[in-house]
């Protein structure tokens, strides 16, 4: 290495090399492309894109042209990026779904609401709409900065100087390095009229303003139901969910049934993906209030949902829907914009609206000195066509005879250069008396206009007064009588929640339920004799569990883990087959043991027993899980597992253990609890001694027990009568040699 080389190394810290070049990656980023400039709402690639058409004359009236036209213009002269990137932007301001004023009208496929893709750019065709030259309006008057393009071969604006509020109108979505953007649409006229209230009134209240723009109206419509005091909030701080819903209708079909159907979906979902999500949860039975969906979608949407029956209520099926799928969305708004200094920040929508009339109060005067300038020049060459006629001849005889003339007359005539030549590239025909007449006229109204400007210039209240002008010919041309002003999103506040209770809409019928061993479940229609059953099982399974229920009823399973499980009972496949496994349908481990499945009465109480004789007593409604991970009820380890769950059916409980003891205690004596270890309910004084059985049953009854031979009672069970967490007495005689009481 030379000594020349080794001159130009420059020694830096890592750490501080990366911070500096990933801080210019990070500005560059969110200036340069993914969040909108608060005065035109438009990134840098939607500006350049406009902004090469407006140059290639691709006005409203103009031919349609090639996008591959304008592609190459803007990725030539303006964005050094990829053809995709400008592309896909020129698409989604083509899309009648995606931004609420389409700034380019597309001819050709540029895809649909449905998710599918459009056309290559050699396909399709394209030119501006009214509202992008509303946009532009006034570009050529000086009215914005310009600045060298990449290569320095041309210029671009730094802004748009249009009165179209297009940040609002069209709203907004990115993603930058470390924050993101994400702005609703909303309705043009209803955005001037909130611009005017501004103008006159700055100081107005976020409320004030929201009842000029009642939240946003979104190119797909659908239902805004948050209410006022929401919306105001959610604008206040610029930040903040708006529910959305689809918009539907029932119709009537013969012999009383009916269908509903779904006009408009919420904004930015996808009507495929929709419709598939649906169907999905259909075929799972996770919406038992819904028969079928059939999507009818032409050009405008009709998604056809048909009820189960014709006794479910529309608006239970619909409330059910809402809360269960994407038929409503939450818009979460995020007014994350480039301010007019060029820095990032969220705005709420009074500051927003400020910043946009402080820029149109730029453009206009702006403009207004640029005219003044214009009108300046042509009264300083009318003038000087003025001097012509009142000396025409003298003129016409120092052009004929003078070697200068244009020295001499500037001399003469106290002529300036300009006028000057004016006065000599002025053709013959133009010396004749009409023509002066006309100019004249000419000087007389430009000094008219010129004494206009310069009290505009001098006035801020006839600056407000031309502002308010401009909004006034936007919100006419975009009325909310005309097909593309009127409001698509209207707002319903929903005032009260409708509680949908699906199982009441279940057909109510009877099963029986079958556990086998390995945990494979399958539900029989009927109640089958379970001293009969003839089922089939799979290599080396048996059955466990059978027992009857209705399809309307809860199964709970109770696992060693102190995990109580809920499942459905119509959810439950059929008994055509062999079922299918629980821990499919429940987030069971493979190896936890399933100690009890049952018909789950919410009324009833539940007394849950570890292996060594810890248990509690559990209320029907705490044993309810709403998850598929279950409800943790008893706590427990690996030595000490859940090994019982028996229904409280007595005032007396009767406990054997393995040490061949019995003991009677009241139930009373067992506390009832939410979540726990339990107390001891027999005391065991080995490890290896654990519960045997449990039975419950009322003293006034007498205790027994039953086997193979029958029924046997004691006369006198008081001796194995003991304080719970005793020990007990040795077993009667006769007692199973099980344990078992033989329930």
């Amino acid at each position: 290495m030379s000594k020349e080389t080794q001159e130009r190394i420059d020694s830096q810290q890592l750490a501080d090399a990366l911070s500096t070049r990933y801080l210019s990656y990070a500005v560059s980023t969110i200036v340069s492309r993914a969040l909108p400039d608060v005065r035109d709402g438009l990134k840098p690639v939607h500006r350049r894109i406009l902004y090469s058409m407006l140059r290639q004359k691709l006005s409203p009236a103009a031919a349609f042209r090639k996008c591959a036209t304008v592609v190459g213009d803007v990725l030539g002269h303006y964005h050094p990026h990829g053809d995709s990137s400008v592309y896909d932007a020129m698409v989604r301001l083509a899309q009648d779904f995606s931004v609420r004023y389409p700034l380019i009208d597309g001819q050709g496929n540029f895809g649909n609401i449905d998710g599918d893709p459009q056309a290559a750019y050699r396909y399709t065709e394209s030119k501006m709409t009214d509202a992008a030259m509303l946009i532009m309006d006034g570009i050529d008057e000086d009215s914005v900065d310009m600045m060298p393009n990449f290569d320095g071969t041309t210029t671009e604006p730094v802004v748009m100087p249009g009165a179209f509020p297009n940040l609002l109108a069209n709203g907004g979505m990115g993603i930058a390095v470390g924050m993101a953007t994400n702005i609703p649409t909303h309705n043009v006229a209803e955005v001037c009229d909130a611009l005017t209230m501004v103008v006159d009134r700055p100081d107005a209240t976020t409320a004030q303003i929201c009842k000029k723009l009642v939240g946003p109206d979104l190119p797909t419509g659908g239902v805004l139901i948050d209410d006022f005091d929401t919306i105001v909030k959610n604008y206040e701080t610029g930040k903040g969910p708006f529910r959305i819903r689809a918009r539907w209708e029932i119709e009537e079909l013969e012999r009383g049934g009916y269908q509903v159907v779904i006009t408009e979906i919420p904004y930015g979902i996808i009507k495929s993906k929709l419709v598939e999500q649906i169907g999905e949860m259909i075929d799972a039975k996770k919406l038992p209030l819904v028969d079928d969906i059939v999507d009818e979608s032409t050009t405008d949407v009709r998604i056809v949902i048909t009820p189960k029956n014709r006794n479910v209520p529309a608006d239970k099926m619909m409330a059910h829907l809402f809360a269960m799928t994407d038929l409503e969305y939450k818009f979460n708004m995020n007014f994350n914009v480039i301010d007019s200094n060029g820095a990032p920040r969220v705005m709420g929508i009074r500051d927003v609206l400020l910043e946009f009339i402080a820029h149109q109060k730029n453009v206009l005067l702006r403009r207004t000195r640029w005219r003044l300038g214009n009108i300046d020049r042509r009264l300083e060459i009318l003038g000087g066509l003025l001097i012509v006629y009142l000396n025409l001849d003298r003129v016409i005889e120092i052009i004929r005879n003078e070697d200068d003339p244009k020295s001499v007359l500037m001399a003469e005539f106290d002529l300036t250069d300009v006028q000057v030549e004016s006065i000599l590239n002025t053709r013959l025909r133009a010396l004749r008396k009409l023509e002066e007449m006309e100019i004249r006229r000419e000087d007389t109204a430009l000094r008219a206009e010129r004494e206009k400007l310069v009290a505009l210039l001098d006035s801020a209240e006839i600056q407000n007064a031309q502002i308010k002008a401009w909004f006034a010919d936007i919100k006419k041309q975009f009325d909310k009588k005309t097909t593309l002003g009127r409001r698509r999103t209207t707002w319903a506040t929903q005032t009260e929640e409708i509680v949908v209770n699906t199982d009441e809409f279940i057909e109510k019928e009877p099963l029986t339920i079958i556990l086998s061993a390995m945990g494979w479940i399958r539900a029989a229609r009927g109640h089958l004799d379970l001293n009969s059953l003839d089922l089939k099982f799979k290599e080396g399974d048996e059955l466990k569990f059978a027992f009857h229920a209705m399809s309307t009823d809860k199964i709970s399973l109770f696992g060693s883990s102190g995990r109580m499980f809920t499942l459905a009972a119509n959810d439950l496949p059929s008994a055509r087959g062999f079922g299918e496994s629980v821990r499919m349908m429940a987030d069971i481990g493979a190896e936890e043991n399933i100690v009890r499945a049952f018909v789950l009465d919410t009324s009833a109480r539940y007394l849950v027993v570890s292996r060594h004789g810890n248990g509690f007593i559990v209320s029907g409604e705490n044993c309810v899980a709403q998850t598929r991970t279950g409800k943790q009820v008893m706590n427990v380890d690996d030595k000490n597992p859940a090994t019982m769950c028996v229904t409280v059916t007595g005032d007396t409980v009767a406990i054997s253990g393995s040490n061949d003891k019995l003991l009677i205690f009241p139930t009373s004596e067992i506390p009832e609890m939410i979540r726990g270890k339990g107390v001891i309910l027999q005391k065991y004084n080995a490890e290896r001694t654990y519960v045997l059985d449990i039975m419950f049953f009322n003293a006034v009854d007498g205790f027994g027990w039953t086997t193979g031979r029958g029924t046997t009672k004691l006369d006198d069970w008081k001796p194995w009568a003991g304080k719970r967490a005793s020990q007990g007495h040795t077993i009667p005689v006769g007692f199973p040699r099980s344990g078992k009481f033989g329930k």
